[in-house]
């Protein structure tokens, strides 16, 4: 695990949105807000967070057809800050979630769970889009087991 991880609990406050990079890769980012509520001086404040998620390859296709805004999730990943330059010239950053796992919260909801048939990692036989549902070959797993 990357040493600068995190997990967020929070709902999702806009639709994922699915793209392509020019090689085929999917990435998925949504908006979660994270709010935490306490007690100060006897009366309940709240304080909200807002961080930014992406969700690279078959997980980012599955965040696409899975959630919508307003879902409680579980977000467990790591932190990465991007910086950039507007075109007047000022510096900007921002510190977003790249997504190692991904679940619903269960602790208001329920969810029914459909499992993928498994893929090779930068499958893009399908016009730059991995494909489902081909056989994996032997072994195919890389590190990973098979569930």
């Amino acid at each position: 695990m990357p040493d600068n991880s995190v997990t967020l609990v929070g709902n999702i406050t806009r639709d994922p949105e699915l793209r392509f990079t020019s090689s085929g890769q999917a990435i998925a980012t949504f908006g979660l807000a994270v709010n935490r509520r306490f007690q100060r001086n006897g009366q309940w404040e709240e304080q909200t967070s807002f961080f930014n998620v992406n969700c690279w390859g078959q997980m980012g296709e599955n965040v696409a057809q899975s959630l919508q805004k307003g879902a409680r999730v579980v977000v467990t990943g790591r932190l990465d800050q991007r910086s950039w330059e507007t075109q007047e010239g000022e510096k900007r950053s921002t510190v977003e979630i790249t997504a190692d796992e991904i679940g619903p919260s269960l602790r208001w909801a329920t969810c029914d769970i459909t499992k993928n048939d498994r893929r090779e990692p930068g499958d893009t036989s399908a016009g730059g889009r991995p494909v489902a549902n081909e056989p994996v070959a032997a072994g195919g797993y890389g590190d990973e087991e098979p569930f």
